[in-house]
């Protein structure tokens, strides 16, 4: 289960999608995350999901590796799709006691799961497609024109880069002591909700304690290299647009803005 989260995760390559400049793939994700919360039919939905597949394609991402990412969030979207089912009002299709599955229930419990599912497998895209570094880069150089009300805009982009970076390094770390701690006998697995979260305190320990020496491990190693924020720091790629990525921005921008428009219509 651990193993199948993929964000934070990068898979290296040489594609179009992978070269665009990481600020467009920003720009790109947030509308594509607005897009979803602006469409209220089901039609919409078709174009997102031709224009995942299709970012999929050019990504060459194997369908399998995004999709697995999907399995850890199940229960969110399960539990999401059953809380709509049995209480949204309107037309009984199924009465089942003080309860009843309805026709309008029914609707809105397949539109959510779809906008979550939409929502984990495209933002999930941008980390599997960009670098840790480039994001960093991208979100700094976004964040940029709010230095002037004070916005620290390096430390907080270097702060949302190192969370996403250490999430998978987490995770190993987590499956390597949960196999620890059931070689010695811990039962993560079997009892109910109580004995289960008691169970998890012999996991949750070494866990926090190993994170807090990551960190200040990654602080002594910062310090020694005489880093001092972002002024005055110059980088050895800078961000440069190229005709790449002013057409995949123009595109995206009128696809998205089409989906919006679809609420209105």
């Amino acid at each position: 289960m651990l193993k199948d989260i993929t964000i934070g995760q990068y898979f290296p390559g040489d594609t179009f999608v992978h070269r665009l400049d990481p600020r467009i793939k920003i720009l790109i994700t947030i509308m594509f995350i607005a897009s979803l919360f602006f469409v209220n039919t089901f039609y919409p939905y078709i174009l997102i999901l031709a224009f995942i597949l299709i970012s999929i394609k050019l990504s060459k991402i194997p369908a399998k590796y995004v999709v697995k990412g999907l399995k850890p969030l199940m229960p969110i979207i399960i539990i999401t799709f059953v809380i709509n089912v049995l209480f949204t009002k309107g037309e009984v299709l199924l009465p089942l006691g003080p309860l009843a599955i309805t026709k309008e229930g029914l609707s809105q419990a397949i539109f959510m799961a779809l906008r979550l599912i939409f929502l984990i497998t495209g933002t999930s895209l941008l980390t599997l497609t960009t670098s840790p570094i480039s994001l960093t880069d991208g979100i700094e150089r976004l964040l940029s024109p709010f230095k002037k009300i004070g916005l620290p805009a390096h430390e907080l982009a270097m702060m949302m880069t190192i969370a996403l970076r250490f999430i998978p390094t987490l995770l190993e770390e987590t499956d390597k002591i949960m196999k620890a701690q059931m070689a010695r006998g811990a039962d993560f697995e079997s009892g109910n909700v109580i004995n289960r979260a008691k169970n998890l305190v012999p996991l949750l320990v070494p866990l926090f304690v190993n994170s807090f020496r990551r960190a200040d491990e990654l602080a002594n190693a910062m310090e020694a290299r005489c880093y001092r924020g972002g002024e005055n720091r110059t980088r050895l790629n800078e961000l440069k647009l190229n005709n790449q990525d002013i057409l995949a921005i123009s595109l995206a921008a009128i696809f998205f803005g089409f989906i919006i428009s679809t609420k209105y219509i």
